[in-house]
């Protein structure tokens, strides 16, 4: 069986998109490592990512024993165009959640997992010292299970930042987004610049590889994207994701443009030539996808 990913279908009034293209159909997950784990997930009320954002790639992470867990809640204190997570005042911080997180991964036998979190502008922390608990807490209960952290920015604040480095995961992930010009829409309270910035600080001080992601169809152009591409290389970035923007509700953002699979095929090119140890790009491309490689 195969399935479309959901967007908002826009009217042909508006002027937007009325049909989604072929290359976004997607085989739904199957397999004997999905069935069992989809049933650890469900018995232990696990949560992960993959499930809660019904990622295409579910099924081929899964089967290779990758999964992305959130932390902090599932309560945003920003308010970006393209992320369908809550946006408001979070609950408190629940300092069980890095043994809780562990324990998932220990059941799960997850052999890479990624661990993402929303916003948490609210704390003086930026949830800083959860974060690099709960690294702690999987190295302690699954030490051969390598890891890679997705981050917020911390507001560019060093301290914070420093806490994942002191926690060493194999890698440290902060996802752009997309270019600089769109940047003030899409993501309302983030900044092109700190963004850099953040993924530099990490270079400098010794995280070995840094990683980064950026969605297309929300209106940018192809020199802003290869520019976006030559900015994150002056930052010595090691791995670049690169997929399609999808809507995810009638109040997000809407999509644009679908980029074909061609124009993603000469993205990856352009990158590999750039310099970047890993190019992931095509229109079912998400941050975490084939993440147990980036690694090598």
């Amino acid at each position: 069986m195969e399935t479309v990913l959901d967007t908002i279908k826009p009217t042909a009034s508006n002027g937007l998109l009325t049909q989604k293209p072929k290359w976004l159909r997607v085989k739904l997950p199957t397999g004997k490592k999905y069935t069992e784990l989809r049933g650890l997930v469900d018995k232990y009320k696990l949560h992960t990512i993959c499930t809660s954002g019904s990622c295409p790639n579910m099924g081929e992470c899964w089967g290779e024993g990758t999964a992305t867990f959130m932390i902090l809640g599932n309560t945003c204190t920003r308010s970006c165009g393209f992320c369908g997570v809550k946006t408001g005042r979070p609950e408190t911080v629940d300092w069980d959640e890095p043994e809780k997180v562990a324990r998932s991964i220990k059941l799960m036998n997850i052999k890479h997992a990624v661990v993402t979190s929303v916003d948490r502008d609210d704390l003086k922390d930026g949830g800083s010292i959860i974060w690099a608990e709960t690294v702690k807490a999987i190295r302690r209960m699954n030490p051969n299970t390598t890891l890679e952290t997705l981050i917020p920015d911390f507001q560019g604040i060093e301290r914070n930042i420093d806490r994942i480095i002191e926690v060493a995961p194999e890698v440290v992930s902060h996802n752009m987004e997309t270019v600089k010009r769109l940047t003030r829409e899409v993501r309302i309270q983030a900044k092109y610049e700190r963004s850099l910035e953040v993924l530099r600080y990490l270079k400098d001080n010794g995280i070995n590889r840094t990683k980064s992601g950026i969605m297309l169809g929300l209106g940018e152009t192809e020199e802003e994207v290869i520019q976006t591409m030559h900015d994150l290389r002056s930052v010595n970035l090691d791995v670049l994701t690169i997929g399609q923007y999808l809507q995810p509700s009638k109040k997000h953002l809407p999509v644009k443009e679908f980029i074909t699979p061609e124009q993603f095929e000469k993205y990856e090119k352009i990158g590999l030539e750039l310099g970047f140890r890993h190019v992931e790009s095509g229109a079912l491309v998400r941050s975490s996808y084939k993440a147990q490689k980036h690694i090598l």
